[in-house]
């Protein structure tokens, strides 16, 4: 569709860009990205025919750009710039209508009624037709946008080019407008070139990623191969996180501001002081929010909370909407349920067991509530029916320090295998298959980490981490059934 090769050029004899060579297909969606400065503009400008190249070439459907005529290209390709302007006030039907200039014999002549329906058609798209009469100066930037596009789109070209077209829109119409884009290269094979200076809604609707910095192209490829963390870090000279999206498969970057390291110096330390006790409910709450796993009834996923709540409820307790009456009952003892994990259990929260493990540059705290009453053992799942029950062990798994992804999940699964352990050793017995049981039906746990402190990459068995994890979970878990068990006997 679009070819461009060892495209040198600039202003007033001056190369901004140096050997740019790269294809755009029919019906992509083609990102171009780079800090201010690196040429984003300039290339753009180079492709619509504004602006003349100095050297190499570039060609739409295998015709060099250079022998088109303007109208030729006009019907061909359409520019959405960053920044329009407009000299006279038009109305905004009027300044649609501008976009069919190129399919026309001359102003406005012959006008058809097929001009008429891709007219009214786009303005509907483009959300502007329920103020198609009025004056484009009296509109906002946001709106001046919209309507400047579905100018753009009533060329009916088979290439658009855009520079940061959602600069002036807010968050819905952003997404409008992205969505609306995304669709007409998919069902009409529209071809979309866009500058970008959101990373993130680059990654998000970019078939494919040009980045450009100081002149030249440092990655072309798909979002996934071009913004890879390092890479970003270099070029944009900041500091960044990736991350996936939580829905598509589609990376995001995130921002890491200054004032985390404030944050960072603070270096709380999580321990039994921070545990408050009642017959209702265990509290811990943190001075500041830590970093979060959990499969707690609220706050479950990966977050930062800093109340967490461990809640005694009866066995025959109602769990049709848990989640929201578990939000309320977090809400009337005056804590945020935005900012709190929750958990619930039928045990006696009097027999929970938690106890500090330390090392030289960092430490453990675990809290553990256990009952075993509905203890089942998974390889024999199967012979269970599903029965939504309050959870009868809870784990709760605070590292003062500062663990990795990966040290979450292994995490999760040495306390599990802790947990798993300290069933087989005190031979808890699944009562309906009668053999070995490995946990609850509905187990609760989390890790949570300050963030803070000694760096800790790994959190498998054997490790320094793995290893306060382990002891803590078993003897931790042994000590709260064998409260249980005591109680029960008596």
């Amino acid at each position: 569709m679009l070819n461009v090769q060892q495209v040198c050029g600039g202003y007033t004899g001056e190369s901004i860009l140096r050997n740019i060579s790269f294809e755009v297909g029919k019906g992509e969606l083609f990102g171009i990205l780079g800090p201010n400065g690196s040429g984003k503009t300039t290339l753009l400008k180079m492709i619509s025919g504004i602006l003349p190249i100095q050297e190499g070439s570039i060609s739409v459907n295998g015709q060099l750009l250079s022998k088109f005529t303007p109208k030729q290209l006009a019907k061909m390709v359409a520019v959405l710039p960053q920044h329009s302007s407009q000299a006279f006030s038009y109305t905004v039907k009027e300044t649609v209508s501008l976009g069919r200039y190129a399919h026309l014999d001359g102003w406005f002549q012959g006008w058809s009624k097929e001009d008429e329906r891709i007219v009214q058609q786009v303005m509907v798209q483009t959300g502007v037709a329920d103020f198609s009469h009025r004056d484009i100066q009296q509109l906002s930037g946001g709106e001046r946008q919209r309507v400047y596009l579905a100018q753009a789109l009533a060329q009916e070209p088979e290439i658009l080019l855009l520079d940061e077209p959602t600069n002036h829109l807010d968050l819905s119409y952003q997404k409008e407008l992205l969505d609306l884009l995304k669709k007409w290269t998919n069902e009409r094979s529209l071809t979309v070139i866009s500058i970008f200076h959101d990373l993130n809604l680059a990654g998000l609707y970019c078939d494919q990623l040009l980045l450009l910095n100081e002149g030249a192209i440092n990655k072309r490829g798909t979002p996934n191969e071009v913004l890879k963390e390092e890479r970003i870090k270099e070029v944009y000279q900041t500091e960044i996180k990736k991350h996936p999206h939580p829905k598509v498969p589609v990376p995001q970057m995130v921002l890491l501001p200054e004032w985390q390291n404030e944050l960072e110096k603070k270096d709380p330390i999580i321990n039994p002081n921070m545990l408050s006790l009642s017959k209702d409910h265990i509290v811990l709450q943190s001075s500041v929010p830590l970093r979060t796993m959990s499969s707690g009834v609220v706050g479950a996923g990966m977050g930062w909370y800093e109340t967490f709540i461990n809640r005694h409820v009866d066995k025959n307790y109602d769990c049709s909407d848990h989640r929201k009456e578990m939000a309320e009952y977090i809400r009337s003892h005056g804590f945020d349920p935005n900012e709190s994990v929750g958990m619930m259990t039928a045990v006696r929260l009097e027999d929970v067991s938690y106890r500090l493990y330390t090392e030289k540059d960092f430490s453990v705290f675990v809290v553990v509530t256990a009952g075993v009453g509905n203890a089942v053992d998974a390889s024999k799942s199967d012979s269970h029916s599903f029965e939504m029950v309050p959870g009868t062990i809870n784990t709760w798994v605070f590292i003062n320090g500062n663990i990795t992804e990966e040290a979450f999940i292994q995490g999760i699964m040495t306390a599990t295998e802790a947990k798993v352990k300290s069933l087989q050793d005190q031979m808890v017995i699944d009562r309906m298959t009668g053999t070995l049981a490995t946990g609850t039906s509905t187990d609760s746990i989390l890790i949570a980490a300050t963030q803070s402190g000694k760096s800790l990459e790994f959190a498998g068995t054997i490790t320094p981490l793995g290893k306060l994890i382990s002891k803590g979970v078993y003897e931790c878990t042994t000590e709260a059934i064998g409260k249980y068990v005591k109680r029960i006997q008596e």
